[in-house]
């Protein structure tokens, strides 16, 4: 996995309250850290600054919980990348040079000029509305962890 986990959770989450509340209801932290089976005070920590950016609605209370909004189908995958301090995996050089350009470049540079610029594109144009495009009637298995063979993630959770 090349983005953190904090990315993950963030798509994972605002796709699965897409998919359950159909805008006929909040769904509550609670439930979404137990359908995508993952940490549910971590969960609460992405949610709230999604909140916060405005991509997805909050609300306190026993009726509370989290909903999608005008914002969130049209939000692409970069503004993701963005608010979970992942823009380095697209922007560093994949040897760590420290000044790594086209005057300056790695012995890989060129090689992955192409596949950065490709990631950017599918990023900037990917957004949830056509993530939810989907015909599978397991959507939530597939991108629930509960369904996925648990590997070791080699990036850090970046989640402020």
């Amino acid at each position: 996995m090349i983005f953190s986990k904090s990315f993950g959770y963030a798509v994972r989450g605002v796709l699965y309250i897409a998919r359950t509340e159909n805008g006929h209801r909040s769904v509550q932290v609670e439930e979404i850290a137990s359908g995508l089976a993952v940490p549910r005070h971590f969960m609460a920590k992405v949610l709230k600054k999604l909140a916060k950016e405005g991509i997805i609605n909050s609300a306190k209370g026993p009726l509370g919980g989290f909903r999608i909004n005008d914002k969130t189908l049209n939000t692409s995958l970069l503004t993701f990348v963005g608010l979970s301090n992942d823009r380095d995996v697209v922007d560093t050089c994949v040897l760590q040079f420290k000044k790594c350009n086209p005057k300056n470049p790695c012995p890989l540079h060129s090689h992955m000029d192409k596949i950065r610029s490709d990631l950017s594109k599918v990023l900037h144009s990917a957004t949830i509305g056509e993530l939810m495009k989907t015909d599978n009637r397991n959507f939530i298995n597939a991108f629930s962890t509960l369904h996925q063979d648990s590997s070791p993630d080699l990036k850090s959770n970046q989640i402020d």
